[in-house]
């Protein structure tokens, strides 16, 4: 996986396209951690001659390792490639990398960006738990995820603040993944102020596939030829999966899932469309996260439950599309989609703390349509002959929601909490200015402004309401450089959350109307800063080092008694990222990343200062190979460090260190075959803890405060059969 080579000297000549759109074709076709170059070519023109010519040519995934069975390549960007920005801690993932992880579940295979951290608390239908940069991101309180330029995140949903379940992802169509840290970015607005992560799917394989995986308890999963034919002129592009999975928990998860994608895409990144309808289904029983004292007194085993009615269902559908034309003065691109959502959950997570008779089990039920997109232009020009670039663009999304909290018995209705309807709609703005001033200095300028707007209509009258909130960020980015195949980046940009849009019109308690309750704020600012060095000096080695520091005006907090997020105090964030990538050979590759981050409370209060779940650290390491025919393999080591669960720090969870590996063989004919082994050494770790009062049978009213964990499935071995044809 060769690294591209820095663009930034006076002597760099280019290829007729523009340097933006050569970056974003190009990116995807290489290990780019960060910006890579285009290639130089012997029909060059000086930078500041550069316009954009009417044709480009798509990206492509080859160029890396490829540790995969299932994974062919292909085409991506069709329409609209992802876009690079500069900055330490930004880059861009292939296809072939993001596939060579060997993983439990799909949404695990984000963790190729370095210093996420991916996990569950729940059943495997459920939205995964994600952690970066000192944040408990809860289910995507503070990352925004977007797939084919849908949002992935759901606002005022009833399970949390953000919501993203990534459990329809297809991870043999991955194309690429670009990914941000902070908030300095004009396309990120909400959720992305610790990051974002921008995934593409595959407009067009380089073969097609069909793969059947089995596993330990009682995983089964067929992706059914996924296949890719030219159609007028275009291309189509067709894939179905399914899967069972059981798990090894006394009550199995009996995991149900049904998964589909459609794609006509035609053209390419510059001048050209792409057309995709999804669907998505899961059903499944949960085993959530379990009192350590429960345990200790053998009232149930490591992997057992106390609600075995708890579980859920979902489903997902959508048709989106994507357009780009360039012409002499710059690339028009234009985005939509629309989204059927829905989803049930039951969970009991406190057992007899709040209804000693009949239990605390409770149904979360979220109902939506949405729809939105984007629109942006991108004009080349330049400044007292320097060469420029200004971007606009616009944004729009629109919720129309139902969303409820009843609480049950054994998944039977017993009585109402809330059943509200919310409209949400949100519209963005925002400008970016680009110059290359010298041949080792290049700055971005920008702003952007959100306007918000929610109508509440609650069953209780009194959290009926309107509200409409608006803020505007300033982003700003210089990359000095380079001297010695070394980059310096700073970055600076303010950021943003929404809260639910109930808890901004709320006025009453829907359990006890008799008592008022605080307004959250609509909109919760954030402020971002970074300093980074990325250096290439050593051939084939990339390592870069940034220094970060976040505040924010209030926290989300996940609460044990309700299982949602809820507004809380003012943190402060100051962190180091260390990321190395080391392509040996164009078939071995080397990885190493480390995050510390110091996260603390801004304001003085008696409990204490310390964000509870917030990680310290973080690590990973690894090792893939594979070329071609032949043997390939993937080793991958992953550190998730202990973390304050209440404000004192006197209570911390324990560290969770897991392994695991992939060793498979390409034959000539198109058939591979590899095996998966999970949690290698079989750690008995946890996948989350949580501090929080419960109450089980016969203990004091009051309940016990205790640490609450969901293990880490025991060793696990999944065998893969695929035909690429």
């Amino acid at each position: 996986m060769p690294l591209a080579r820095s663009t930034l000297s006076s002597a760099l000549r280019v290829r007729r396209y523009s340097l933006l759109s050569s970056a974003s074709v190009l990116l995807v076709a290489s290990h780019a951690w960060a910006a890579p170059a285009v290639t130089e070519t012997a029909d060059t023109i000086a930078l500041s001659e550069i316009t954009v010519a009417p044709e480009a040519p798509a990206a492509t995934t080859s160029g890396t390792p490829n540790a995969s069975a299932g994974y062919v390549g292909g085409v991506t960007g069709i329409g609209g490639a992802l876009r690079p920005v500069d900055a330490a801690s930004a880059g861009i993932i292939t296809g072939a990398q993001i596939n060579s992880r060997p993983v439990t579940r799909p949404g695990e295979v984000l963790e190729e960006v370095p210093g996420l951290i991916i996990t569950q608390h729940s059943g495997e239908g459920k939205a995964n738990q994600y952690f970066l940069r000192g944040f408990n991101l809860d289910h995507g309180t503070d990352i925004a995820i977007t797939v084919d330029g849908m949002p992935v995140n759901m606002r005022t949903h009833a399970h949390g603040q953000g919501y993203a379940d990534l459990n329809f992802l297809i991870p043999e169509l991955v194309g690429a993944v670009e990914f941000h840290k902070g908030p300095y970015f004009v396309r990120d607005g909400d959720f992305a102020s610790a990051g974002s992560v921008r995934i593409d799917y595959l407009d067009k394989l380089n073969r097609n596939i069909a793969l059947t995986t089995l596993g330990s308890f009682g995983l089964k999963r067929a992706l059914s030829a996924a296949a890719s034919a030219p159609l007028g002129a275009g291309n189509l592009l067709v894939a179905g999966e399914a899967q069972t999975y059981d798990g090894p928990w006394v009550v199995p998860d009996t995991l149900r899932k049904f998964n589909g994608v459609v794609r006509y895409s035609q053209g390419t990144p510059l001048d050209g469309f792409a057309v995709t309808g999804m669907a998505y289904w899961a059903k499944w029983n949960a085993t959530n996260q379990i009192p350590e004292r429960a345990v200790a007194e053998g009232i149930i085993g490591r992997y057992g439950t106390l609600d075995p009615s708890d579980g859920g269902d979902t489903g997902r559908f959508s048709l989106s599309g994507r357009w780009s034309q360039s012409d002499a003065g710059g690339v028009t691109r234009a985005s939509a989609y629309v989204i059927r959502y829905q989803m049930n959950l039951w969970n009991n997570f406190t057992y007899f703390l709040n209804d000693p008779v009949n239990g605390d089990q409770f149904r979360q039920r979220d109902s939506r349509v949405l729809g939105g997109g984007e629109i942006s232009r991108v004009f080349q020009g330049s400044l007292f002959g320097l060469a420029m670039e200004n971007e606009i663009g616009v944004q729009t999304r629109t919720d129309d929601i139902r969303v409820g909290l009843f609480n049950t018995t054994a998944r039977q209705y017993r009585s109402t909490v809330l059943d509200d309807r919310v409209l949400e709609a949100s519209a963005a703005f925002y400008y970016e200015n680009r110059v290359r001033w010298t041949d080792w200095l290049r700055t971005s300028v920008g702003f952007r402004a959100d306007g918000y707007y929610a109508d509440v209509r609650s069953d209780t009258p009194a959290n009926s309401g309107r509200a409409r909130d608006g803020i505007v960020n300033p982003k700003l980015g210089a990359v000095f450089g380079p001297w010695r195949d070394t980059e310096l980046y700073v970055n600076y940009g303010g950021g943003f959350h929404s809260n639910d849009a109930r808890g901004v019109t709320v006025t009453v308690d829907p359990v006890s109307p008799l008592f008022n309750v605080s307004r959250s704020p609509f909109l919760v600012p954030s402020t971002g800063y970074e300093v980074g060095i990325r250096n290439r000096s050593i051939a084939g080695l990339e390592t870069s080092l940034a220094l970060f520091r976040l505040d924010f005006a209030s926290e989300n907090l996940f609460q044990g008694d309700t299982g949602t997020t809820e507004p809380s105090r003012p943190t402060r964030r100051f962190g180091i990222e260390w990321s190395n990538h080391y392509a040996v050979t164009p078939w071995l590759a080397l990885e190493g990343d480390l995050t510390i981050t110091n996260a603390r409370f801004a304001d003085r209060d008696p409990v204490g200062r310390r964000v509870p779940e917030a990680p310290t650290t973080i690590a990973s390491a690894g090792i893939t190979f594979g070329e071609g025919q032949g043997w390939f393999g993937s080793l991958r080591f992953r550190y998730f460090g202990p973390r304050p669960l209440i404000e004192d720090n006197s209570v911390r969870s324990k560290p969770t260190a897991l392994l695991n590996g992939r060793v498979g063989y390409n034959f000539d004919n198109g058939v591979s075959l590899s095996l998966d082994v999970l949690n290698l050494t079989n750690a008995k770790a946890d996948q989350i803890t949580y501090y929080y009062v419960s109450r089980l049978p016969g203990e004091d009213a009051g309940g016990v405060a205790d640490r609450h964990f969901h293990p880490v499935e025991p060793t696990a071995v999944r065998l893969t059969l695929a035909g690429r044809f």
